[in-house]
Parts: C-alpha cells; structure tokens; sequence
C-alpha cells in the first residue's frame, strides 16, 4: 500500500527477478526503489526494510487471542548512485526524471525461516519495505511482497521408512453385541510430493451384520496457538472408496492408490502456525461411528528420487495380508489355484423388496438398506471442515 501526494506521482519497489516465483534461506532478495516526483521535492532519508512474521488472531469467546513471531528483520538506509547530496545527506528531486534506489539483502540460513502460509486464522509472509522521509512532509512507504518455501527433502531415512498400523471396533445394536469390524493397513513411506501417488495396502473385515464401505482420504490438520490456546481446523483434500462388504466378508487393497493434490508443503517449525497431513484410512459403519485410522504424511518440495525401498509392501510382509488377494485389481485376474474365502464374488442376490445399500456419505446418517426404483445417488459432499479443540489423539499400533 502507497500513500501517495501530489507531490509524487511514483513510489513503488521492483525486484531484479519479477518471475522468481519463491526464494529460500540464504538467496539473495535485491531489487530497486523507482520513484518520480511532479514537483521538486527533497528527500532526508530512504529506508529499505526486509521483514517475515508468522501472525495468529482470533476470537475465543468474548477473548482475542493474537501471537506474532519474527523470522525476517532487516534494515538499511539507501544511497542514490551517481546524484549529488547535501551535507545532511538530503537530496533534491526533479520533475521529469526517474529516480532509482538500488537495495540487497541475504535471506537466513535454512532452519531459521518458515514457508510463506495463509490460512483462515493466521499467516506467515514476507516482504519489502521502503520509506521514502520527506521534511515537513508525511513519510511515504510501499511494500512488496514476496514468498519463501523452505526445502523439505522427502528422501530421508524418516520418511521413507514404511509406516501403519490396525484398529477394530465392537459394534452394538440397542446394547446388543452386533460383531465388529477390523483393518490393517500400510503405506511404505511417510514422505511425499505434489502428484505423487500414495499406494495403501490394507485388510478389512466386517463380521456385524451391517454392510460396511471401507474408504481413504488424504486430510490437511492446520493448528494455530495464541494465548495458550490452541485451534485445529481439519479438512478432507482428497478420497477414494473401495467395494462393499457384506456381514461376514473381508476385503483388502494391494496398491489402491491416491494423488497428492495441489498443496502447500508442511509446516512443522513454526511455534504459532503447524501445518501437518495425514492419511486417513477408515471404514463406514451405517449407524454408527466410523473406524478411524490415520498415518502421518509429511508434504515436502523435493520429490522422491527412486532409490529408497519400495519392496516393504503389506504384501510382502504381512502373511494375514497376502493371503486376502480379493483387492480391487486382483478380482479382475484370473487364477487357476481354489477361490479363498475373500475371493468370493459380492454380487448378492437376496429375496426381500429391500437391496442393500451401495453407496455411503460420511455425515453418518444414511440407512442400512432402502428402496432402489425411486433413489437417484446425490453429488459427493464438497470440502469437508472441522473444528475441534486440540486435545484428541489417534492409538495407532504397530503392524507384524
């Protein structure tokens, strides 16, 4: 923003590389101050300063809660080349000539800066700041700003060692046992990139007598803390959805894959602002509270470059995991060895004017079963966002 006078008619800051479309730690950010006057002015000072904060607000009840943290603090007073000053440093300015104040600065070092970030309540940014000191006149000042993403390398030892775990859940109907529903999956490493695809391998059983649908979604967690109190919004990205299973089946996926979507990398060292991913790997009871699973994913800016393990697949390490080979791309092989149990085909005939139910929404108030000739499927729900206070955490156990 520029407070503009009459007596100035240009004021604003141009970077040497307009199309760099980020920097990281330790480039240098350089660029010149361009201003032209309508009138003879004289100039005290011209200010320059680099400047990156992470900001959080917001209100909690009848309390605003705000934190602010600095990553990015720089001062310089700038130099006319080539133009004469007075003893006091001043200059005078023409009407008629553009005028040039050339400025440089080195960014930290990694590890002491964050990824820009905008979120709903809080942000990190970074920009360039110059004041223009005028006698007797109000000071002028114009920003531009631009962003910084930090380098995160998914090919560390960390993240690209494979990661999982199991859940089951007792179901009851009226207080009455009604069996219970189990998966078990696996995903052979926790680092990722923008359109890389994320392979699940994963076993689900439904011994209750509801049809269950298993279903995956990458979820986006942005925790923002002031004042000692903590927000967490949640927010479903993106999903695939598997086969049914019937009371007494199981299913298993072997490779079911999900894109990464159009993301901000992970944020993980910032104090106020936390931006983490998960995948969330879950089965949908009609009627009754889904089973949760969720694996931590990590966003980063450097792809994978192929030389890690891909070979500790569920498949390979899992015995209970191999033998289920009914996945959505094994149903499709033929096999000269006997059908095992979860091989059985889905396709279920039954005797009563009423026909399972197909398809499921996550809002968890769907029936069991229901008429078919008048139903017509609606739209998949849009974006998904919750709200929950930062105090619930995910039991996750380790896979044999």
């Amino acid at each position: 923003m520029v407070a503009m006078t009459k007596r100035v008619k240009m004021f604003e800051i141009v970077l040497n590389d307009p199309t760099k479309t980020f920097y990281c730690s330790g480039d240098k950010v350089a660029g010149n101050i361009l201003v032209e006057v309508s009138e003879v002015t004289r100039v005290t000072a011209m200010r320059v300063f680099g400047v990156g904060c992470a900001k959080v607000e917001y209100a909690k009840g009848k309390q605003r809660c705000r934190e602010e943290v600095d990553y990015l603090k720089y001062e310089e007073v700038v130099h006319m080349d080539d133009h004469p000053e007075d003893t006091d440093g001043s200059v005078i300015l023409r009407p008629g000539n553009k005028y040039e104040y050339s400025f440089g600065f080195e960014l930290p070092q990694q590890g002491q800066l964050v990824s820009s970030y905008k979120g709903k309540f809080g942000y990190v940014q970074y920009y360039v700041r110059a004041l223009m000191e005028m006698p007797s006149q109000p000071t002028l000042q114009c920003k531009k700003h631009f962003e910084v993403e930090e380098p995160l390398d998914v090919n560390t030892p960390d993240l690209l060692s494979p990661t999982g775990g199991m859940k089951e859940k007792k179901v009851t109907c009226m207080f009455i046992p009604d069996g219970q529903v189990s998966l078990n999956a696996k995903i052979d490493r926790r680092g990722f990139c923008e359109g890389e695809e994320i392979c699940i391998d994963a076993k689900f059983e439904n011994t209750c007598s509801r049809i269950v649908v298993p279903k995956a979604a990458i979820i986006a967690k942005h925790t923002y803390q002031a004042n000692g109190r903590t927000k967490v919004l949640k927010q479903k990205l993106s999903s695939v959805r598997g086969n049914h299973i019937i009371s007494g089946m199981c299913d298993a996926w072997q490779g079911k894959s999900i894109r990464v979507p159009k993301i901000k990398p992970s944020i993980l060292g910032c104090n106020i602002i936390r931006v983490e991913y998960a995948l969330m790997i879950y089965m949908h009871i009609p009627g009754s509270d889904k089973l949760v699973l969720e694996l931590p994913l990590v966003i980063g800016t450097v792809p994978y470059n192929g030389f890690g393990s891909r070979t500790n697949s569920m498949s390979s390490q899992d015995g209970s995991v191999s033998t289920a080979s009914a996945s959505w791309v094994s149903l499709r092989m033929p096999s000269s060895a006997p059908p095992s149990y979860c091989d059985v085909t889905r396709d279920c005939c039954m005797d009563h004017p009423l026909t399972p139910l197909l398809d499921d929404y996550d809002d968890g108030d769907s029936p069991i079963y229901m008429n078919t000739p008048q139903f017509q499927f609606p739209p998949l729900p849009a974006y998904s966002e919750v709200e929950e206070e930062f105090n619930s955490s995910v039991r996750m156990l380790s896979v044999c």
